[in-house]
């Protein structure tokens, strides 16, 4: 997207100068960065051809980065953090999703050091990766490639690939791995 504007917008805002979108990718509205933060100089990165649609927000510091791959699918998720997220490509994010690098919300610390250091990433969510409806990632939470997390699980802890995680807390409950990757069996 070249315009600071969304044409189809009904809140009415621009979107931040820090925030990059790419090719064909589709932002349901400005209104995902009501909270918006951040200060680094690319607070957000979306890859080519991916969704973020409607009740998704982004609650970022002035420390944040957020990296979203290609090709995902943000289905009214809400990621909060000071740090640095990144989710791989093909990734799908369920509704009602929370990335949170802290237990329960509360103002980001100012860092005299924003804009010079690199935040240290707190959730890892890999390729291929499916995080279920209502499903909580923590910091700490790695989520591996082609792993599945279930809807509603709490995860704080790095999830192995092709892992299925369920339950709260989250454990490992069985594999995704059928003979290669679950969102794109039969392509090389």
């Amino acid at each position: 997207m070249n315009s600071l504007w969304l044409a189809h917008d009904w809140f009415g805002r621009s979107l931040p100068p820090n925030v990059i979108i790419g090719d064909r990718s589709w932002l349901h509205s400005t209104y995902v960065f009501l909270h918006y933060r951040s200060q680094r100089p690319c607070g957000l990165r979306v890859g080519n051809d991916t969704g973020i649609y409607i009740d998704s927000f982004f609650d970022l510091g002035p420390c944040s980065e957020v990296e979203i791959g290609d090709y995902c699918t943000i289905a009214g998720a809400i990621i909060a953090t000071n740090r640095r997220v990144t989710i791989g490509n093909f990734a799908l994010i369920s509704r009602e999703v929370t990335i949170a690098d802290t237990f329960a919300a509360m103002p980001a610390r100012m860092s005299e050091d924003y804009r010079s250091t690199v935040p240290p990433t707190s959730i890892e969510i890999g390729n291929d990766a499916w995080i279920g409806t209502r499903a909580v990632l923590l910091q700490g939470a790695c989520i591996g490639d082609g792993a599945i997390v279930g809807v509603g699980a709490v995860v704080d802890f790095e999830v192995p690939a092709h892992a299925i995680v369920a339950g709260n807390p989250a454990r490992i409950v069985g594999s995704s791995k059928i003979g290669g990757s679950h969102a794109r069996q039969g392509q090389s």
